[in-house]
């Protein structure tokens, strides 16, 4: 059996949706870290973010950084959505579209894997586009409530976790992350 994968966060949603998502199939554990918050590209932050765990964690350590980027925003806010949301919140995301005709966006989620300090850092990323909206639903988990993906009449945030978790960027980034791991079994 592979050793036991810490998945390093400390937002309890997220942790949940990785739990439901994974199902057991691979051994995972949590930790809470205060690492430093980066600057860079969606691919450098997460890279960052995993040597630094692994360093601290001194074993096989899972990370994520999630992004939401407008089309007419040329990506932005991408990985600095946490920050854009803490001081702005829903109806200032929204508001920062108003001036748009296009309301289009991506949400990019990047899992960073290594099997220990000093080891390679593998990249997994799953992106689902959709449309920024006024928030809509549970307002408990980021900016779920104001994001409706392409295809479907419901935010993220009105969406059963069940559908939300076999069609979001976070489903996707961990199914090529599960049969990675699987594969070196």
């Amino acid at each position: 059996m592979a050793p036991t994968i810490t998945f390093v966060t400390g937002n309890a949603n997220k942790l949940k949706e990785v739990q439901a998502i994974m199902s057991d199939s691979v051994p995972l554990t949590n930790k809470s870290l205060d690492l430093d918050e980066l600057q860079g590209t969606i691919l450098e932050v997460a890279e960052k973010k995993c040597k630094e765990a692994a360093s601290i964690v001194e074993g096989p350590v899972l990370v994520e950084d999630t992004a939401l980027s407008f089309t007419a925003y040329g990506g932005l806010p991408g990985p600095y959505i946490k920050w854009f949301m803490e001081k702005v919140g829903h109806e200032g995301i929204n508001n920062m579209l108003a001036a748009y005709d296009d309301k289009s966006a991506q949400a990019i989620c990047t899992f960073a894997f290594t099997e220990g300090p000093g080891q390679e850092v593998k990249i997994f990323q799953g992106v689902q586009d959709g449309t920024i909206v006024p928030a809509r639903g549970p307002v408990g988990f980021g900016w779920d409530p104001c994001f409706l993906p392409n295809g479907y009449d419901q935010t993220y945030a009105e969406m059963p976790k069940a559908l939300k978790n076999t069609i979001s960027h976070r489903f996707k980034a961990l199914m090529l992350l599960k049969e990675f791991l699987l594969a070196r079994e």
